[in-house]
Protein backbone atom coordinates (compact mmCIF):
# COMPACT_ATOMS: atom_id res chain seq x y z
CA UNK A 1 0.00 0.00 0.00
CA UNK A 2 3.31 2.06 0.45
CA UNK A 3 3.71 2.57 -3.23
CA UNK A 4 -0.03 3.30 -3.80
CA UNK A 5 0.59 6.43 -1.37
CA UNK A 6 3.68 7.63 -2.91
CA UNK A 7 1.68 7.73 -6.54
CA UNK A 8 -1.07 9.25 -4.76
CA UNK A 9 1.01 11.80 -3.68
CA UNK A 10 2.69 12.57 -6.89
CA UNK A 11 -0.88 12.83 -8.51
CA UNK A 12 -1.32 15.40 -6.09
CA UNK A 13 1.48 17.00 -6.66
CA UNK A 14 1.88 16.94 -10.97
CA UNK A 15 -1.77 16.89 -11.55
CA UNK A 16 -3.65 18.49 -9.32
CA UNK A 17 -1.02 20.62 -8.11
CA UNK A 18 -1.73 20.68 -4.72
CA UNK A 19 0.35 22.44 -2.27
CA UNK A 20 3.31 20.41 -0.02
CA UNK A 21 0.87 21.57 2.71
CA UNK A 22 -2.43 19.80 1.35
CA UNK A 23 0.12 16.90 0.26
CA UNK A 24 1.52 16.49 3.12
CA UNK A 25 -1.87 16.31 5.37
CA UNK A 26 -3.23 13.46 2.58
CA UNK A 27 0.19 12.01 3.80
CA UNK A 28 -0.66 12.11 7.50
CA UNK A 29 -4.27 11.23 6.91
CA UNK A 30 -3.44 7.59 5.20
CA UNK A 31 -0.40 6.80 7.36
CA UNK A 32 -2.84 6.84 10.16
CA UNK A 33 -4.99 4.03 8.43
CA UNK A 34 -1.58 2.07 7.77
CA UNK A 35 -0.80 2.60 11.81
CA UNK A 36 -4.27 1.06 12.52
CA UNK A 37 -3.71 -2.15 9.84
CA UNK A 38 -0.66 -2.17 11.57
CA UNK A 39 -1.73 -2.47 15.13
CA UNK A 40 -5.17 -4.15 14.78
CA UNK A 41 -3.94 -7.39 12.21
CA UNK A 42 -0.18 -6.56 12.17
CA UNK A 43 0.38 -5.59 8.75
CA UNK A 44 -0.64 -3.51 5.60
CA UNK A 45 -2.68 -4.61 3.04
CA UNK A 46 -2.80 -3.84 -0.68
CA UNK A 47 -4.72 -1.07 -1.65
CA UNK A 48 -7.07 -4.46 -4.07
CA UNK A 49 -7.61 -6.20 0.03
CA UNK A 50 -8.96 -3.33 1.99
CA UNK A 51 -12.53 -3.34 2.13
CA UNK A 52 -15.02 -1.40 3.64
CA UNK A 53 -15.77 -3.98 6.85
CA UNK A 54 -11.85 -2.91 7.91
CA UNK A 55 -12.36 0.73 6.96
CA UNK A 56 -15.74 0.90 9.02
CA UNK A 57 -13.11 -0.52 11.76
CA UNK A 58 -10.89 1.86 11.05
CA UNK A 59 -14.02 4.71 11.47
CA UNK A 60 -14.58 2.90 14.92
CA UNK A 61 -11.10 3.32 15.93
CA UNK A 62 -11.29 6.91 15.52
CA UNK A 63 -14.94 7.25 17.37
CA UNK A 64 -12.96 5.32 20.45
CA UNK A 65 -9.76 7.73 20.20
CA UNK A 66 -12.88 10.77 20.43
CA UNK A 67 -11.22 12.59 17.46
CA UNK A 68 -13.03 15.67 16.13
CA UNK A 69 -16.00 15.09 13.89
CA UNK A 70 -14.05 17.78 11.57
CA UNK A 71 -10.92 15.59 11.77
CA UNK A 72 -12.65 12.31 10.22
CA UNK A 73 -14.55 13.73 8.02
CA UNK A 74 -11.52 15.18 6.22
CA UNK A 75 -9.16 11.93 7.05
CA UNK A 76 -12.60 10.36 4.88
CA UNK A 77 -12.58 12.57 2.76
CA UNK A 78 -9.14 11.82 1.74
CA UNK A 79 -9.56 7.87 2.03
CA UNK A 80 -12.52 8.27 -0.84
CA UNK A 81 -10.30 10.76 -2.91
CA UNK A 82 -7.26 7.89 -2.74
CA UNK A 83 -9.24 4.77 -3.21
CA UNK A 84 -10.86 6.47 -6.75
CA UNK A 85 -7.23 7.04 -7.55
CA UNK A 86 -6.18 3.73 -6.49
CA UNK A 87 -9.34 2.64 -9.28
CA UNK A 88 -8.30 4.71 -12.11
CA UNK A 89 -4.84 3.67 -11.93
CA UNK A 90 -6.04 -0.53 -11.90
CA UNK A 91 -4.41 -0.88 -8.07
CA UNK A 92 -7.74 -1.68 -6.48
CA UNK A 93 -11.25 -2.66 -8.61
CA UNK A 94 -13.55 -0.82 -6.32
CA UNK A 95 -13.55 1.72 -3.98
CA UNK A 96 -14.02 0.79 -0.43
CA UNK A 97 -14.21 4.17 0.85
CA UNK A 98 -17.48 5.41 -1.24
CA UNK A 99 -20.10 3.19 1.05
CA UNK A 100 -18.86 4.80 4.30
CA UNK A 101 -20.78 7.91 5.65
CA UNK A 102 -19.48 11.19 7.01
CA UNK A 103 -20.00 12.07 10.25
CA UNK A 104 -21.75 15.67 10.30
CA UNK A 105 -20.34 18.34 12.10
CA UNK A 106 -21.97 21.15 13.60
CA UNK A 107 -20.05 23.91 12.16
CA UNK A 108 -18.92 26.50 15.14
CA UNK A 109 -18.36 29.97 14.14
CA UNK A 110 -15.38 31.55 13.59
CA UNK A 111 -13.63 33.68 16.23
CA UNK A 112 -12.50 37.11 15.42
CA UNK A 113 -11.81 40.38 16.88
CA UNK A 114 -13.71 43.54 17.48
CA UNK A 115 -12.35 46.42 15.59
CA UNK A 116 -10.87 47.77 18.52
CA UNK A 117 -9.45 44.54 19.59
CA UNK A 118 -7.48 44.62 15.70
CA UNK A 119 -6.60 48.23 16.40
CA UNK A 120 -4.91 46.90 19.94
CA UNK A 121 -3.21 44.25 18.52
CA UNK A 122 -1.63 46.09 15.42
CA UNK A 123 0.02 48.70 18.14
CA UNK A 124 1.55 46.43 20.15
CA UNK A 125 4.96 45.53 17.62
CA UNK A 126 7.43 48.58 18.51
CA UNK A 127 7.61 50.96 16.26
CA UNK A 128 11.47 51.92 16.40
CA UNK A 129 12.64 48.30 15.92
CA UNK A 130 13.44 47.23 12.76
CA UNK A 131 11.35 43.33 13.34
CA UNK A 132 8.71 45.61 15.11
CA UNK A 133 8.12 47.30 12.04
CA UNK A 134 8.06 44.51 10.12
CA UNK A 135 5.63 42.45 12.37
CA UNK A 136 2.79 45.28 12.28
CA UNK A 137 3.55 45.55 8.47
CA UNK A 138 3.26 41.50 8.63
CA UNK A 139 -0.31 41.78 10.85
CA UNK A 140 -1.81 44.51 8.99
CA UNK A 141 -1.18 43.39 5.75
CA UNK A 142 -3.15 39.97 7.23
CA UNK A 143 -6.16 41.74 8.45
CA UNK A 144 -6.10 44.53 5.38
CA UNK A 145 -5.90 41.69 2.91
CA UNK A 146 -7.53 38.60 4.76
CA UNK A 147 -4.89 36.17 3.72
CA UNK A 148 -4.15 33.19 5.08
CA UNK A 149 -1.02 32.99 7.32
CA UNK A 150 0.70 30.31 4.58
CA UNK A 151 -0.55 33.14 1.33
CA UNK A 152 1.33 35.83 3.53
CA UNK A 153 4.66 33.42 4.12
CA UNK A 154 4.65 32.88 0.47
CA UNK A 155 4.36 36.93 -0.53
CA UNK A 156 7.57 38.21 -2.22
CA UNK A 157 8.51 41.63 -2.74
CA UNK A 158 7.54 41.48 -6.20
CA UNK A 159 3.58 40.50 -5.27
CA UNK A 160 3.05 43.96 -4.27
CA UNK A 161 1.86 46.65 -6.68
CA UNK A 162 2.46 49.67 -4.72
CA UNK A 163 1.02 51.80 -7.29
CA UNK A 164 -2.39 49.69 -7.91
CA UNK A 165 -2.25 49.00 -3.36
CA UNK A 166 -2.62 45.26 -4.31
CA UNK A 167 -1.34 42.25 -3.49
CA UNK A 168 -1.04 39.22 -6.09
CA UNK A 169 -1.42 36.08 -3.85
CA UNK A 170 -1.55 32.28 -4.45
CA UNK A 171 -4.12 30.67 -2.94
CA UNK A 172 -5.24 27.22 -1.83
CA UNK A 173 -4.97 25.04 -5.05
CA UNK A 174 -2.18 27.22 -6.71
CA UNK A 175 -5.18 29.46 -7.51
CA UNK A 176 -4.16 33.60 -8.16
CA UNK A 177 -6.04 36.20 -7.12
CA UNK A 178 -5.57 39.73 -6.62
CA UNK A 179 -5.97 41.14 -3.00
CA UNK A 180 -6.07 44.94 -1.99
CA UNK A 181 -4.28 46.51 0.27
CA UNK A 182 -5.16 49.33 2.56
CA UNK A 183 -3.74 52.57 3.46
CA UNK A 184 -1.81 51.62 6.83
CA UNK A 185 -0.94 48.39 5.77
CA UNK A 186 0.62 50.14 2.87
CA UNK A 187 2.68 52.83 5.09
CA UNK A 188 3.09 49.38 7.30
CA UNK A 189 4.45 47.54 4.47
CA UNK A 190 6.66 51.02 3.33
CA UNK A 191 8.28 51.44 6.86
CA UNK A 192 9.37 47.59 6.85
CA UNK A 193 10.96 47.94 3.13
CA UNK A 194 13.11 50.65 4.54
CA UNK A 195 14.84 48.37 6.31
CA UNK A 196 14.18 45.37 5.36
CA UNK A 197 17.82 43.13 5.00
CA UNK A 198 17.86 39.91 2.89
CA UNK A 199 20.68 37.83 3.69
CA UNK A 200 23.45 38.10 0.97
CA UNK A 201 24.27 34.26 1.28
CA UNK A 202 20.71 33.15 0.79
CA UNK A 203 19.14 31.49 -1.89
CA UNK A 204 17.29 33.74 -4.53
CA UNK A 205 14.00 32.04 -3.29
CA UNK A 206 14.63 33.04 0.39
CA UNK A 207 15.90 37.08 -0.92
CA UNK A 208 12.47 37.48 -2.73
CA UNK A 209 11.02 37.28 0.49
CA UNK A 210 8.14 39.46 1.72
CA UNK A 211 8.22 39.11 5.28
CA UNK A 212 12.69 38.00 7.05
CA UNK A 213 13.76 36.06 10.07
CA UNK A 214 16.26 38.27 11.98
CA UNK A 215 18.73 35.57 9.76
CA UNK A 216 17.75 37.82 6.78
CA UNK A 217 15.08 34.60 5.37
CA UNK A 218 12.04 33.60 4.69
CA UNK A 219 9.45 33.38 7.76
CA UNK A 220 7.67 30.40 8.01
CA UNK A 221 4.13 29.91 9.28
CA UNK A 222 5.11 28.40 12.21
CA UNK A 223 7.16 31.34 13.02
CA UNK A 224 4.63 33.47 12.51
CA UNK A 225 2.02 32.24 14.45
CA UNK A 226 4.67 32.26 17.62
CA UNK A 227 5.30 36.04 16.92
CA UNK A 228 1.48 36.39 17.06
CA UNK A 229 1.42 34.86 20.63
CA UNK A 230 4.13 36.66 22.08
CA UNK A 231 1.84 39.60 21.54
CA UNK A 232 -1.31 37.96 21.96
CA UNK A 233 0.23 37.53 25.67
CA UNK A 234 1.93 41.41 25.94
CA UNK A 235 -1.89 42.56 25.01
CA UNK A 236 -4.04 40.34 27.23
CA UNK A 237 -6.10 39.36 24.25
CA UNK A 238 -8.15 35.95 23.62
CA UNK A 239 -5.81 32.95 23.77
CA UNK A 240 -7.82 31.62 21.31
CA UNK A 241 -6.50 34.39 18.25
CA UNK A 242 -4.33 32.77 15.70
CA UNK A 243 -3.34 34.07 12.45
CA UNK A 244 -6.27 32.75 10.79
CA UNK A 245 -8.36 34.97 14.03
CA UNK A 246 -7.67 38.10 11.62
CA UNK A 247 -8.91 36.36 7.96
CA UNK A 248 -11.92 35.49 10.06
CA UNK A 249 -11.88 39.28 11.39
CA UNK A 250 -11.61 40.82 8.31
CA UNK A 251 -14.44 39.02 6.90
CA UNK A 252 -16.75 39.71 9.27
CA UNK A 253 -15.89 43.28 9.86
CA UNK A 254 -16.64 43.85 6.22
CA UNK A 255 -19.70 42.50 6.12
CA UNK A 256 -20.58 44.66 9.31
CA UNK A 257 -19.87 47.87 7.20
CA UNK A 258 -21.96 46.78 4.09
CA UNK A 259 -19.83 44.11 1.91
CA UNK A 260 -22.05 41.90 -0.06
CA UNK A 261 -21.28 38.30 0.17
CA UNK A 262 -19.53 37.14 -3.63
CA UNK A 263 -17.89 40.00 -3.39
CA UNK A 264 -16.02 39.09 0.24
CA UNK A 265 -15.95 35.47 -1.29
CA UNK A 266 -13.93 36.77 -3.76
CA UNK A 267 -11.20 38.73 -1.54
CA UNK A 268 -10.92 35.67 0.65
CA UNK A 269 -10.23 33.69 -2.54
CA UNK A 270 -13.23 30.88 -1.10
CA UNK A 271 -14.27 28.18 -4.21
CA UNK A 272 -17.55 27.68 -2.80
CA UNK A 273 -20.11 31.03 -1.18
CA UNK A 274 -21.08 28.58 0.88
CA UNK A 275 -17.96 28.30 2.84
CA UNK A 276 -18.45 32.30 2.86
CA UNK A 277 -21.89 32.06 4.27
CA UNK A 278 -20.73 30.86 7.53
CA UNK A 279 -19.60 34.97 8.22
CA UNK A 280 -22.91 35.75 7.99
CA UNK A 281 -24.04 33.77 10.64
CA UNK A 282 -21.61 35.62 12.63
CA UNK A 283 -23.04 38.96 11.77
CA UNK A 284 -26.45 37.98 12.57
CA UNK A 285 -25.64 36.45 15.62
CA UNK A 286 -23.93 39.96 16.97
CA UNK A 287 -27.11 41.88 15.77
CA UNK A 288 -29.34 39.40 17.50
CA UNK A 289 -26.91 39.85 20.72
CA UNK A 290 -27.34 43.67 20.59
CA UNK A 291 -31.24 43.50 19.85
CA UNK A 292 -31.25 41.74 22.72
CA UNK A 293 -29.21 43.66 25.04
CA UNK A 294 -31.18 46.57 23.87
CA UNK A 295 -34.76 46.30 23.33
CA UNK A 296 -36.64 46.41 26.23
CA UNK A 297 -39.32 43.87 24.63
CA UNK A 298 -36.24 41.59 23.78
CA UNK A 299 -35.63 40.64 26.98
CA UNK A 300 -38.97 38.67 28.24
CA UNK A 301 -40.21 41.86 30.38
CA UNK A 302 -43.89 41.77 30.72
CA UNK A 303 -45.38 44.33 28.39
CA UNK A 304 -46.71 47.44 30.14
CA UNK A 305 -50.93 47.37 30.95
CA UNK A 306 -52.62 49.80 29.34
CA UNK A 307 -54.87 51.76 31.91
Amino acid sequence: MQPAIEAFAQFLRIERNCSALTIKSYREDLESLLEYFRDSVGATPQASEVTVASLRGFVAYLHECQYARTTMARRLACLRSFFRFCCREGLSQTNPAKALRTPRAGRRLPHFLSTEQVAQLLEAPPANQPLGLRDRAMFETLYSAGLRVAELASLNVENWDRDAGILRVIGKGRKERFAPVGRHAAIALLRWMEVRRPAANAPAVQQAAMFLNKRGRRLTTRSIGRLLEKYIRQTGLDKLTTPHTLRHSFATHLLDGGADLRSVQELLGHKSLTTTQIYTHVSTKRLRDTYEGAHPHAKGQQRPRAH
